[in-house]
């Protein structure tokens, strides 16, 4: 037997999530509520505040099924995030109230960062900078693969579009991408995206042969594996146009180190078709 509106009603009136929400609903919607519905509904009475929140779960109930499962449990929801953007939002406008308006007009940002996923590698706050100021790609190991037209797309806008002065390839120590590289772990569909590390491996494994233990030929590996992927950057279509053209444009290379935070120059930085070779071959061979 399905149950009752009034049973509904009760259901929901139990779950402080929906209470909350359900209340800013109704509060900007009271006087859109039917007379028949606001009258006798649940047991209470048309305006007052009880009835516009049952009225609101009669009207949420009436949706479908999937949200008597579960829609607004809070694994859903996730309700400490939005209150943790409220705060950084209102952090930032006690700095400066205008922020947002002036953000909200346009990006101009001088910088393309190309980095790894990992969620211990905050590519703006590691580097002091806010909204607006850093475009971002990231992805497993901080690769630039030619055939990735996710990339691509992104370096293409920042290069033609925004006019970025500098791209930066930053990896991390510790690494998990280029550690199952190294090892040539399986981990599942990734695999097939670390090839591209193991490949970096492979080309440089006698270096990597002179270290006897893992970490010290773990750190290596994730140096070379940025150096390669500077180089990859150079030879695609879309920098060396902007070289062709004119264009400045400096790619780098930088490590961070997540166990104090601070960022390593490989010394590693291109700003013409023409060095990038000797740029490569300096910074391998260090």
């Amino acid at each position: 037997m399905a149950p009752s509106q009034d049973a509904r009603c009760r259901a929901y009136w139990k779950g402080s999530v929906l209470r909350s929400v359900l209340r800013r609903a109704a509060e900007t919607a009271t006087d859109t509520i039917p007379p028949k519905i606001g009258q006798g509904h649940c047991g209470t009475r048309p305006g007052d505040p009880n009835t516009i929140l049952r009225v609101g779960a009669v009207r949420i109930a009436s949706v479908g099924s999937f949200v008597m499962k579960g829609l607004f449990k809070p694994m859903r929801i996730l309700r400490h995030m939005f209150e943790q953007n409220r705060a950084w939002s209102e952090n930032i406008r006690v700095q400066d109230p205008d922020f947002f308006r002036k953000l909200s007009h346009q990006q101009s940002p001088d910088y393309l960062w190309i980095g790894c996923s990992d969620s211990r590698v905050p590519a703006n706050q590691i580097v002091g900078l806010l909204p607006g100021e850093l475009f971002v790609h990231r992805n497993v190991a901080n690769l630039v693969v030619h055939t990735d037209l996710n990339c691509l797309s992104a370096m293409q806008f920042a290069v033609d579009i925004l006019k970025v002065k500098h791209i930066i390839v930053c990896g991390h120590y510790g690494c998990g991408g280029v550690r199952a590289a190294l090892r040539d772990d399986r981990l599942g569909l990734v695999d097939n995206w670390l090839r591209h590390v193991r490949g970096v491996y492979r080309k440089h494994e006698e270096r990597l042969a002179a270290f006897s233990e893992e970490n010290p030929r773990w750190d290596h590996l994730c140096e070379l594996n940025i150096i390669e992927q500077v180089f990859n950057v150079c030879e695609t279509t879309i920098v060396r146009d902007a070289w062709q053209r004119g264009q400045e444009v400096a790619v780098h290379g930088w490590i961070y180190k997540v166990q104090d935070g601070l960022l390593q120059d490989l010394n590693v930085c291109i700003t013409a078709s023409d060095e990038a070779l000797e740029v490569y071959h300096t910074a391998i061979s260090r």
